[in-house]
């Protein structure tokens, strides 16, 4: 079976596409997906790009073994963040991650930089790429897939042609997306409306069919692969609930009065199917809204719901639907909406909002995408559209929404869990729950000590960076967590060692720190937000708050496990031990970031 050993480039400024081999150097020490898509931005963006602007690069990135793995496929789109100015991997599944993976043929991934003069689309078929006139600008996700029924469709709604530097990039109808971030505002920026796919998913070879068998296996009968089929990951918000972590209205408190009716058996009985109905592991509910289907994931009930007040399922499955047809990250979204409402609740703004309000919410987030009118003054939706962050300094209004690297943090509270707050603070695109989420297990024990938290944080981050250089299905990947994907390198004649593998994790991580820090993050940029210092005010962590200096404390510990200085950047022992030193400048390690950074594709020619 060929390899994937090459790349598309889209020149959007030039009209052009072009084929080029990837040094097999870079394949071998960064995969795919995340750690191949880092390769390329360290490489080729500057200091200090605008992430908005015709230098940045974005990224449709796949792994060696895309199309195989167990559970749904799925692609990376990686870029520089117009949210938060550094790094930025968001993954999605479904049908288009599929037919991605089999349109690119050899290739690892579509680069796109440039910017088109009038909206385009790029058709990828056969392992080659056009670029093309689009006549869908203007519309919503969901018009834009049933404008091209016979492929799959990734591409932007109203929210990233308008620049919210939190739009998605929506693929399968909305059904999935590229969430946080705002890789949709990046694609809005180079008046990229879609990209088309139109083969269809690798088919799996004979050498691989009985190892998919046996993991999909695994994965059904593992735990989290019972929770997926019981409930899929809305049975978060009980879970959240339960243990006293749920941000509710605002992160005012922590559990939500109305959860059961917005929870797990309340999408279950409002559910028209599942998914993937003849998959042993079933996938999401499918919602019918007034507006059409929609699967709300775990973040919808818990942003949109809890975190508004709001405590109808119906008009939180609307919200979601609503996100999904815009191109809108639920949760930066949702907490735009949180801060609107507390501002105005506090008299800062004039806002005709209030918690429980599903209809005034509705109205801000069609403000915040489209530009039309809404419930609040002149100014507000046009400044939320560049996030929380921005509105706090433009109102004045404190830390009301906690955020970290100026990304809205997911609606698990951290102050009852400090290794969740570890991972929020060291998340290398911002407040992120997926990069590691010991709150799962560290809510169930008073007796986690600081090695224990720092451990299970280092090791998710490097654990998941390799699964996403994979670019490995979330949950069905971590029967992958043994051995990380070696028996099946193995079985195509590839060998790696476990070892091997997991130093990739660490590579990838190490790499993408330093990309960040060349853009100015050190330790100031994990700092973690002053709400999580207040105490909770009731429920079961009533009292629970981060204390400053033993997260200092822990900042350190997290530091030194990582070989990184106490100021938060890679020493060049480190370096050294990743094979990373002549990869990365000088400077960036120094503390001096240079207005442009050397080009150092030399060392992997």
């Amino acid at each position: 079976m060929a390899g994937r050993d090459h790349v598309l480039r889209a020149d959007l400024s030039a009209g052009t596409v072009s084929r080029e081999r990837v040094p097999e150097r870079w394949r071998r020490r960064f995969l795919g997906g995340k750690g191949l898509g880092a390769r390329y931005l360290y490489e080729e963006l500057d200091a200090g790009v605008d992430p908005l602007g015709p230098e940045n690069l974005l990224g449709f990135c796949i792994g060696p073994l895309s199309g195989y793995l167990p559970g749904e496929p799925r692609y990376a789109a990686v870029t520089k963040s117009p949210l938060t100015g550094g790094f930025l991997d968001s993954y999605a599944g479904g049908e288009f991650a599929g037919r991605l993976a089999g349109s690119l043929s050899d290739c690892l991934a579509l680069l796109v930089t440039g910017e088109a003069d009038e909206p385009v689309r790029i058709v990828v078929h056969g392992g080659d790429a056009r670029i093309e006139p689009a006549d869908t600008w203007g519309q919503d996700t969901v018009a834009v897939a049933d404008a091209h029924p016979d492929a799959g469709v990734a591409c932007i709604g109203p929210a990233g042609e308008r620049g919210v530097a939190y739009a998605t990039v929506a693929s399968d109808a909305g059904d999935h997306h590229a969430g946080r971030g705002g890789a949709g505002a990046v694609m809005g920026s180079k008046r990229l409306k879609a990209v088309v796919v139109r083969d269809v998913a690798p088919e799996i070879p004979p050498e691989l069919a009985d190892l998919r068998a046996r993991y999909e296996r695994e994965y059904a009968e593992a735990d989290t692969g019972r929770w997926q089929a019981a409930g899929g990951t809305i049975e978060s918000i009980d879970f959240a609930n339960e243990v006293g972590a749920l941000a509710t209205e605002g992160w005012q408190r922590d559990q939500f009065e109305a959860v059961d009716d917005i929870g797990v058996e309340a999408a279950a009985e409002a559910a028209i199917g599942r998914e993937h109905p003849d998959w042993e592991v079933p996938g999401g509910f499918e919602i019918e809204t007034d507006d059409g289907t929609s699967v709300p994931r775990g973040a919808t009930p818990m942003t949109l719901g809890a975190g508004l007040g709001v405590g109808e399922f119906d008009a939180v499955a609307e919200l979601g639907g609503l996100c999904d047809r815009l191109g809108i990250d639920v949760i930066s979204a949702g907490n735009a909406v949180a801060w609107a409402m507390r501002a105005a609740e506090a008299g800062r703004l004039d806002c005709e909002l209030a918690f429980g309000d599903a209809d005034g919410a509705r109205t801000l987030i069609e403000a915040i995408a489209t530009g039309a009118d809404g419930p609040c003054e002149a100014g507000v939706a046009e400044t939320l559209a560049d996030g929380v962050d921005a509105a706090t300094d433009a109102y004045g209004t404190d830390d009301l929404i906690p955020t970290v690297k100026s990304m809205a943090v997911p609606a698990y509270d951290p102050r009852a869990a400090a290794g969740m707050a570890l991972a929020y603070a060291t998340s290398d695109r911002g407040g992120c729950h997926r990069r590691a989420r010991p709150v799962e297990w560290e809510a169930f024990t008073e007796t986690a000590d600081t090695r224990e938290r720092v451990a299970a944080v280092v090791t998710a981050q490097n654990t998941r960076s390799v699964l996403w250089s994979l670019v490995a299905d979330d949950f069905a990947g971590q029967v992958l967590w043994d051995d990380l994907g070696a028996e099946w390198f193995d079985a195509l004649g590839n060998h790696y060692d476990p070892a091997d593998l997991e130093l990739v994790g660490e590579r990838v991580w190490t790499l993408v720190r330093l990309f960040n820090a060349r853009e100015g993050f050190d330790r100031a940029g994990d700092e973690l937000p002053e709400a999580f210092t207040e105490p909770i005010a009731d429920g079961p962590a009533e009292g629970d708050r981060i204390d400053p200096a033993a997260f200092d404390a822990l900042l350190d510990a997290y530091y030194t496990a990582r070989g990184w200085t106490q100021e938060g950047l890679p020493t060049r022992e480190s370096l050294a031990r990743l094979d990373l030193e002549t990869a990365v400048d000088t400077d960036t390690l120094d503390g001096n970031v240079p207005e442009t950074a050397p080009r150092t594709r030399t060392d992997d020619d």
